[in-house]
């Protein structure tokens, strides 16, 4: 395997990763799978862009402006739609994914349709490793990913409020004997999964266009990781995206690009056929149904 191939292939591995954390952080901390998700990725990247743009904020304040509208927006799709159907498992997907819908469609309507939106970089300028040039904001985008990775593992298993979360998404009526409100954890959850997503826009939209189809793509991208992983697991999300983004960057090497973006349909298919509570779910009911 060429220098290249392990350095894009991290690269993609992170930035699997930070997309997909955020939808990954919801569903394990509330239960709640957020098909908002690419929606809210990409609103936050065309907010940013206006921030930046019509209202000509510096980038230091756009982002974190940027980050907080994106949690509060998430904290409202709870509020207003979510908790409408909640504990209804198919009633909550189909509302999380015609918010989605809605919100992307906003967009289209608004005008956000052409080429011309994109975000800047952090950092300009490259650096070479192993002969390979490599520009700073993928090194960023990997140092973000492991950074966030680790955050979220020591919020979930080692801070009271995350520990009250876990312990609402396993089991919910032990949870609420205990005093825990089960929809201000949800709504947390929400709110700290829509930031995520914001943050993972930042960091990534840099590297391209900004289009109304990416926040579908990201979607998949974000089902694809997380159900390889394991939809519950930190470690899954980490190992599911580390498989996926040298599948991605070895397919596109030596075969046709192309045929990139089928990797993750293969592996929802595979995965779902196999083992779908993916490899470190611990949601054994979902096998035994198949």
């Amino acid at each position: 395997m060429t220098s290249s191939v392990l350095i894009f292939g991290l690269v993609n591995s992170a930035i699997l990763m930070l997309t997909a954390l955020g939808f990954s952080l919801i569903f394990g901390l509330s239960g709640v799978a957020n098909l908002a998700h690419g929606a809210i990725y990409l609103s936050s990247g065309y907010v940013a862009w206006i921030f930046l743009n019509s209202l000509g904020l510096p980038y230091f304040l756009a982002v974190p402006l940027t980050i907080v509208a994106a949690g509060l927006l998430g904290a409202a799709i709870y509020w207003l739609v979510i908790m409408r159907v909640r504990g209804l498992g198919l009633s909550e997907v189909i509302a999380t994914f015609a918010v989605g819908v809605a919100i992307l469609e906003f967009f289209r309507w608004m005008g956000f349709v052409t080429y011309e939106f994109n975000l800047p970089v952090l950092i300009k300028g490259s650096l070479d490793i192993s002969g390979v040039s490599v520009d700073y904001q993928r090194l960023v985008i990997v140092g973000v990913g492991i950074l966030m990775a680790a955050l979220l593992w020591l919020f979930a298993h080692h801070t009271k409020i995350g520990l009250a979360l876990r312990g609402m998404a396993q089991d919910e009526y032990t949870a609420l004997s205990l005093g825990i409100d089960s929809d201000w954890a949800a709504a947390l959850s929400m709110a700290l999964g829509s930031a995520i997503a914001a943050l993972a826009a930042v960091v990534t939209l840099p590297l391209g266009i900004i289009s109304i189809n990416l926040g579908y793509e990201v979607l998949i991208m974000a089902l694809a990781v997380t159900v390889l992983g394991g939809l519950e697991s930190i470690t899954g999300l980490v190992v599911g995206a580390l498989l996926l983004g040298f599948a991605r960057t070895v397919t596109g090497t030596y075969f046709d690009p192309k045929w990139m973006e089928v990797v993750y349909l293969i592996a929802l298919v595979l995965v779902l056929a196999v083992k779908p509570s993916g490899l470190f779910g611990k949601y054994k009911e979902l096998e035994e149904r198949v």
